[in-house]
């Protein structure tokens, strides 16, 4: 093995809900390592705000508007992207949604919504890039699973269902196309501290912790909660020619959550 081979100098990246958080965060590590970046959200506005996101942090990403789960828009945004930029090497599916709600209290339009976009949306992005990915020889999807690809928790059933379900589509990805030497693996993030977890990590009046916070924090053998920034590294591994004959697997970025029954109560 050579120090090269985690490099990704003339590739190019799709990441896809990459204007912000997670996305963004692979995204610049991706760039960091020599990768050309391309990413898509949902509408303009947002494509906007992570362009100029990425011209300040000095990087020039390729943005476009894409549903993920219409398969014409896709279909349309790769054809593009291939005539504009090049064939896509490796694809991030990032973008997904979370609904906490009861069971009994959640709809089946929305748990429809949550499985369309966080399930079906990678299967659509990967049927997409997978036929170029052949005729290259080669090519690498890393989809964003999540702790709840392993676990249950209450109010998550939608999202747990489909975190599930797509560890089983990468296992199956690999299955399929790893003999044209394409690489399908995920990454199962932990708790990431980002501006929409900031309220559930705020000290109380009181000077206590938030509850939930308190729960994470006992739950994480790392005694903290993860950085964006931290899911980087692995991403670059997964999407370099260092994990070639890493296949079908989910690195759970998660500070050590899955390998921790918890605190024993003093």
């Amino acid at each position: 093995m050579k120090m090269n081979d985690f490099r990704l100098d003339g590739k190019i990246a799709l990441i896809t809900g990459a204007s912000y958080g997670i996305g963004f965060a692979i995204a610049s590590g991706l760039a960091e390592a020599g990768a050309t970046i391309v990413f898509n959200d949902i509408n303009q506005d947002l494509v906007n705000k992570g362009v100029a996101a990425y011209k300040e942090a000095g990087i020039h990403a390729h943005g476009y508007v894409c549903d993920v789960t219409n398969e014409d828009q896709v279909n349309e945004m790769i054809a593009a992207i291939e005539r504009e930029v090049g064939v896509v090497d490796i694809l991030v599916n990032n973008a997904g949604i979370i609904k906490r709600i009861p069971m009994i209290e959640m709809t089946a339009a929305q748990f429809r919504q949550v499985i369309d976009i966080d399930l079906n949306g990678p299967f659509i992005m990967s049927k997409a890039v997978i036929p170029s990915m052949i005729k290259k020889g080669h090519g690498k999807i890393i989809n964003i699973c999540s702790m709840m690809s392993e676990l249950g928790r209450e109010t998550v059933s939608a999202y747990a269902a489909a975190k599930g379900g797509l560890k089983m589509l990468t296992r199956n990805i690999c299955s399929e196309y790893g003999e044209f030497n394409i690489q399908c693996n995920g990454i199962g993030p932990g708790y990431i501290a980002t501006p929409q977890t900031a309220p559930l990590r705020e000290t109380q009046p009181d000077g206590s912790r938030h509850p939930f916070d308190q729960f994470i924090i006992a739950k994480t053998p790392a005694g903290r909660w993860l950085e964006a920034e931290e899911l980087a590294g692995p991403a670059v591994f997964l999407a370099s020619d260092a994990s070639n004959a890493v296949n079908g697997h989910i690195l759970y970025v998660d500070g050590g959550i899955l390998a921790y029954i918890g605190k024993q109560p003093k």
